[in-house]
């Protein structure tokens, strides 16, 4: 597992999380209970923190970053889904963040907001609790797409995934 400090920025990961022996964390970054990091991703805390609430998931091949006046937070209970970009945002909780979009500084997404994959969120932007994001730019409008209960099913079955990967899963190739 790729775990570094940078001076004195260590990472703080509850006992209970899930981080993937592919991923990577740096610096001020703090992982809650249940939460899971998913292969390729990186979390870089080095010019201010991130936090991954409680239940949260960041799945592979995500790079999550922030900045001096935006730390990264994702609340509890809530999903970053393949290939996203966040940096220096606040996401609320129940929130997902689909596969492929880009969250940048000064966003703020609701409990409960919905960004769709591929959309691009610039500074600033902000989704409201019940809306979703979609295009590039982004607009919102109201989320027809995923109910909180759908939300909620794709964050309890990345709860159970992480449990069971940190369980049963074994490297079969030789450690270089």
């Amino acid at each position: 597992m790729a775990i570094y400090a940078l001076g004195d920025l260590v990472p703080s990961i509850h006992p209970d999380a899930y981080v993937h022996p592919d991923a990577t964390v740096i610096g001020d970054v703090r992982i809650g209970a249940r939460a899971s990091v998913w292969p390729q991703t990186v979390l870089r805390g080095d010019h201010g923190y991130i936090e991954i609430g409680e239940r949260s998931n960041v799945q592979d091949g995500c790079v999550v970053h922030c900045t001096g006046r935006h730390p990264t937070i994702l609340g509890p209970s809530s999903a970053v889904g393949h290939a996203v970009h966040v940096e220096g945002a606040t996401i609320g909780s129940g929130c997902l963040i689909a596969s492929g979009s880009v969250v940048l500084n000064g966003t703020v997404i609701e409990d409960g907001g919905m960004v769709g994959a591929g959309a691009v969120l610039s500074y600033d932007s902000h989704v409201g609790s019940g809306e979703i994001a979609l295009g590039v730019p982004a607009k919102t409008r109201p989320n027809k797409s995923f109910s909180p209960e759908e939300i909620a099913m794709v964050v309890d079955s990345y709860v159970r995934r992480g449990a069971r990967f940190r369980a049963e899963l074994r490297r079969l190739d030789p450690p270089r």
